[in-house]
């Protein structure tokens, strides 16, 4: 039996939980958790990554001996260093405005279909290439040597060593997902220095020791090493989908984001890939994670926020009485990305498309839902017909499985059984590719086995055909 920190950075909050694992033991107790609030700045939308690293060394702290650390984070954002390793600004907000209109200038140079057949990543106005593109003239960028990904600049203050994860560099728009290596000529004709990338590392790799000024601070005895984990969140959340039997499965990460899609032994990287707006980012073991990022539960979530918090129990329950599928919204589009007005913004998504404008907050959280379980449903069927890969289930995995009402409304719209959980499937990831690393679980089958083993899972039927969603679908793309 040993024990694993595994520092879990999502976009709304921070956790350092503890993974205790044995033969026939997954153990995951929560050490710190703690909020991760940007900053609005005169320069635009900011990470306090400060204040993060202090989460976590204060989560290190709280979790006491372990026997290792890995650290996985959202995608796409960086920050820069200096030649003597300095911090050169807090890293920018991957909703910032600064990539409005770089992706038209980045297609000008190498049209978005080339782009696509060389990196296989969908349009996203965030991904890493455009915010360099937008970074290009500023002084910033000018003067740094580095650039590190947010999880690997946490794990250069922890260890002193430099490295770039590959499941999270396939985010960056700049990875060939056939070599696994960079897009060297798409950096080139774009003007990009992939000399500011650290070499590549990949999960299982050793990342380094905690520093003694780390081991001061946390109180901790060394040696205590750093693994490279998939340090992207979802390809840690995908390495615990409790899928076993050989069971063809799709998955749905759920969280501020829905991830929904394929794990797949090669990209697809054909043009009706690209139109229908599928990546194909990195997983464990040589896997591609082939899927679409949809809006997911940061739409609800932005609601919460303005009505003041209401209960969620009391607001779920709501909505589920409100008549199902009066009206619904593209959880996908990008007029949904930024913070504020979400009620109101939902509400005039659904007056220009002619449909029943919802009011109260259960009615818009009943369009929430209604509308991320229609995107799950795309999602998965676009998914199978264009990989060729058809599906007999559904996991849900991450936050999202708290809500059985979304998990029962996707089942319902996808026409598929799903299993959902668990919940904290990103560090749990993270927590089995530590103890992989250092033997205890075998390969990525030992490690769903012993998720679906030791794991609360619950399996929610579809009530009905599937008709009535495929309606709302038609009048959807009518409106």
């Amino acid at each position: 039996m040993k024990s694993y920190a595994a520092v879990d950075l999502g976009a709304s909050s921070g956790r350092v939980m503890v993974g205790r694992v044995g033969p026939e033991t997954l153990e995951l107790t929560e050490a710190h958790r703690f909020p991760n609030r940007p900053v609005r700045t005169p320069e635009g939308l900011r990470w306090d990554i400060l204040a993060l690293y202090a989460g976590v060394l204060d989560g290190m702290r709280a979790a006491g001996q372990v026997d290792s650390v890995g650290i996985d984070s959202w995608a796409v954002d960086y920050g820069l260093l200096d030649a003597d390793g300095a911090l050169l600004g807090n890293p920018v907000h991957y909703r910032d405005t600064r990539t409005q209109g770089v992706a038209e200038k980045v297609w000008a140079t190498v049209p978005a279909a080339e782009l696509y057949a060389a990196t296989g990543l969908q349009y996203a106005p965030f991904n890493t290439l455009y915010q360099l593109v937008a970074a290009r003239s500023s002084p910033q960028l000018a003067y740094a040597s580095r650039l590190l990904l947010v999880p690997d600049l946490l794990t250069y203050w922890l260890t002193g060593e430099l490295g770039t994860e590959l499941t999270n560099a396939s985010t960056t728009q700049l990875i060939d997902p056939r070599t696994r290596d960079w897009s060297y000529d798409v950096a080139e004709r774009l003007g990009i220095d992939l000399g500011l990338f650290a070499p590549l590392r990949r999960p299982g790799d050793p990342a380094g020791l905690l520093r003694p000024s780390v081991l001061d601070e946390t109180g901790l005895t060394g040696p205590v090493p750093v693994t490279t984990v998939g340090s992207h969140d979802t390809a840690s959340a995908v390495a615990a989908v409790p899928a076993v039997g050989g069971e063809r499965f799709a998955y749905i990460c759920t969280g501020t984001w829905s991830l929904a899609g394929l794990e797949l032994d090669a990209p697809v990287l054909t043009e009706a890939s690209r139109a229908a707006n599928f990546t194909n980012e990195l997983g464990l073991d040589g896997t591609v994670r082939y899927l679409r990022n949809i809006m997911g539960l940061w739409l609800l979530q932005e609601c919460v926020r303005e009505w003041g918090d209401p209960d969620l129990g009391d607001l779920l329950s709501a909505a589920a009485e409100v008549p199902a599928l009066r009206s619904v919204v593209d959880a996908g589009d990008a007029a949904f990305l930024a913070p504020g007005r979400m009620p109101a913004r939902i509400a005039d998504a659904c007056r220009e498309s002619g449909q029943p404008v919802p009011e109260s907050p259960a009615e818009i959280t009943r369009c929430i839902l209604d509308s991320l379980a229609l995107a799950h449903r795309r999602a998965i069927t676009q998914a199978q017909e264009l990989a060729d890969h058809p599906v007999d289930v559904v996991h849900i995995v991450g936050g999202g499985t708290r809500n059985a009402l979304l998990c029962q409304l996707t089942a319902d719209a996808c026409g598929l059984p799903v299993v959902s959980g668990p919940a904290e499937a990103a560090a749990l990831g993270n927590v089995l590719v530590q103890a992989r690393t250092h033997g205890l679980v075998g390969d990525g089958t030992s490690m769903r086995e012993l998720l679906a083993r030791t794991q609360s899972l619950t399996r929610y039927e579809p009530r009905a055909s599937t008709k009535a969603w495929q309606a709302a679908e038609a009048r959807l793309a009518a409106g």
